[in-house]
């Protein structure tokens, strides 16, 4: 895609030695963008990447879509060389679809396949998938040495707490672990709480004590400060950052959101808006962002009238130009 390749991001300098290792796959920073289902797309991820996000997940998508209509998914699967290493992440409930699907997406070459066993929304869990195989035990050790044993790259698990009555994660990661797994990514909350109360600190404290694998902390992360506190308190390899990255990629760059400029919140979403057009076109592109442009604009302290105004603009064009108006007023 040529108008993509104009605005390629530029990636931060790295440190000299990897933070941690995924198999044999470096990662190079210790905060994550985690994967979002209708956020965690080519034009946000590149984002946060640029801004130091030090593994690129991509959104979730089911193996019976990818054996089926493959070429319907390929987009969700876009990256470009910056955003290495580059985490594809799959679900579903059944081991054989999984593993055909992995073998499919591993033709597009990324370092790292992950299997979702965290996903709480009732469409995929009640039909076994997501957080619904931490019910499964034996499924899910079939699915780990199963591909851990076909694929070239690391196979790595993101789980949760389990369900109200059945908070088995320390078992679910030794299984992921002894079965080739390469990683664990851990979401500290249960299936009921979904994405609501407090995520358990300790019980990702619990999971890098049972394990030798490297941990991902996921949950209550929502400043620079946070990424510190949770590492220090879990041992935790690295943080997840989701929801507070919405309107605030500047989290893996390690500011506060106090630090976060006008200016800078204007260069962002423009650039944002830029490349959700290159990749979905002007129409799709502009309503995809309008998610993204609300918490941005959060940031800017204006009146509810006044982003209305900006975000009900029908072009991007008119969105930028509105914002532009709206930026010399309030600067």
């Amino acid at each position: 895609m040529n108008k993509m390749e104009s605005i390629r991001p530029t990636v931060p300098a790295r440190v000299s030695s990897p933070t941690f290792r995924v198999g044999d796959v470096p990662v190079y920073g210790d905060a994550i963008l985690a994967p979002m289902d209708g956020f965690s797309d080519w034009p946000f991820r590149s984002l946060c990447s640029a801004l130091g996000s030090a593994m690129s997940y991509t959104e979730f998508v089911r193996a019976e879509g990818i054996t089926r209509a493959f070429d319907a998914m390929r987009p969700r699967f876009v990256y470009e060389e910056a955003e290495r290493p580059v985490v594809f992440q799959i679900y579903g409930d059944d081991p054989g679809e999984l593993l055909k699907a992995a073998l499919r997406v591993q033709e597009l070459s990324p370092d790292i396949i992950d299997i979702n066993l965290g996903c709480p929304a009732k469409t995929v869990a009640h039909r076994g998938a997501g957080v619904g195989l931490m019910r499964t035990p034996l499924k899910v050790a079939r699915i780990f040495r199963d591909l851990s044993r076909a694929l070239d790259v690391p196979v790595t698990g993101k789980i949760r707490l389990g369900w109200e009555d059945c908070r088995n994660y320390t078992l679910i990661a030794r299984i992921i672990e002894e079965n080739g797994g390469a990683a664990i990514a851990f979401h500290a909350r249960t299936k009921e709480q979904g994405y609501s109360g407090l995520a358990e600190w300790d019980a990702i404290a619990e999971v890098k004590a049972a394990v030798r694998i490297p941990v991902i902390g996921n949950g209550d992360v929502k400043s620079p400060a946070d990424i510190d506190r949770m590492k220090s308190h879990t041992g935790c390899e690295a943080v997840m950052i989701g929801r507070a990255a919405v309107g605030n990629p500047w989290i893996f760059s390690r500011l506060d959101r106090t630090q976060v400029t006008s200016e800078m919140i204007h260069q962002m979403v423009s650039q944002h808006l830029e490349r959700n057009v290159a990749f979905y076109g002007p129409h799709k592109g502009l309503v995809l962002f309008r998610k993204h442009a609300i918490q941005y604009l959060k940031l800017q302290h204006l009146s509810r009238a006044v982003r209305t105004e900006i975000l009900l603009q029908a072009t991007p064009q008119d969105f930028i130009d509105h914002l532009e108006q709206t930026y010399i007023a309030v600067s």
